[in-house]
């Protein structure tokens, strides 16, 4: 594939989107899945993994604001953190803008994407994988929640969609593991999809973390690159409470943490729980609870 071609997302059979390549920086099979990254005009760089967009240099802050701020704002004493997948580097970023963390874990299964992406995406990582509290693992995701020692108080999963490599993400398998080294009050979040085109699978996961966690629910964000409407990402904890903080909570904790936030605010942060009827329905449906 050269520049000045056409790229066809193929995510979904018989509709999609497309991204003409303004320069190709890298296309590559990696040791687990086929890996390119382009320039497009519009949304200046773009990374693929397997025909499926996982991140524009645009929009991603967004999609990465929403699934770190979100958890750590609503915990509010965070001092463990989990990351499974998140090789772009955006997501530690975002979680090395907090203060409170004092270990950032992040478990990537392909070390050939965390390389390719600082040198061909460095504004997503923006020196994050310099932290000192960084521990970066290569490994299996599903392995490490189901053999770690270690305990955490908020769990990010940046899952790809569930196909290839990222399937096992949203497997009981990996649920389990969580909810065993989650600590008491604490809170995981995942990338679910976008509920109007992706429904199933916002059922399949709201019913296996059921199977784990007293809350679980959804929250939603419009980005732009995701085609098809807002994107769910599933919520589950122990605590309710967590869930349901009022605005002057929030705007407290947002003033104290000093976070350089472009989507992310507290009333964002509430409003993203009301989810469209829709997906509601659905999840009341039979076998959806």
């Amino acid at each position: 594939m050269a520049q000045n071609e056409i790229w066809y997302e193929t995510l979904h059979a018989g509709f999609g989107q497309y991204f003409s390549i303004d320069k190709l920086l890298y296309h590559e099979k990696t040791a687990h899945q086929d890996l390119i990254i382009f320039e497009n005009a519009a949304l200046g760089r773009v990374m693929a993994l397997d025909g499926v967009v996982q991140t524009t240099e645009r929009d991603e802050f967004i999609y990465h604001e929403m699934m770190t701020h979100v958890p750590l704002l609503a915990h509010g004493n965070a001092k463990k953190v989990l990351i499974i997948g998140g090789g772009d580097g955006a997501m530690l970023r975002e979680v090395s803008r907090h203060h409170a963390p004092e270990q950032i874990t992040m478990v990537e299964i392909d070390a050939g994407v965390v390389t390719f992406c600082q040198q061909y995406l460095p504004k997503h990582s923006a020196g994050a994988y310099d932290d000192p509290r960084l521990q970066l693992v290569i490994e299996d995701g599903v392995q490490f929640v189901n053999q770690t020692d270690e305990t955490f108080d908020i769990i990010i999963s940046d899952c790809t969609d569930p196909i290839g490599p990222g399937e096992t993400l949203f497997t009981s398998a990996f649920y389990a593991g969580c909810k065993r080294c989650l600590n008491p009050n604490g809170i995981f979040v995942a990338q679910n999809g976008v509920c109007f085109l992706q429904q199933d699978e916002a059922i399949n996961s709201h019913q296996k973390l059921r199977q784990y966690f007293r809350d679980v629910s959804f929250y939603q964000a419009a980005i732009p690159t995701y085609y098809g409407g807002i994107m769910t990402f599933a919520w589950a904890s122990d605590n309710p409470a967590l869930r349901q903080h009022d605005l002057t909570t929030l705007q407290a904790r947002f003033i104290a943490a000093h976070l350089p936030c472009r989507y992310y605010n507290p009333a964002i942060h509430t409003g993203s729980f009301a989810l469209p009827q829709y997906l509601l329905n659905a999840l009341a449906e039979p076998g959806g609870e």
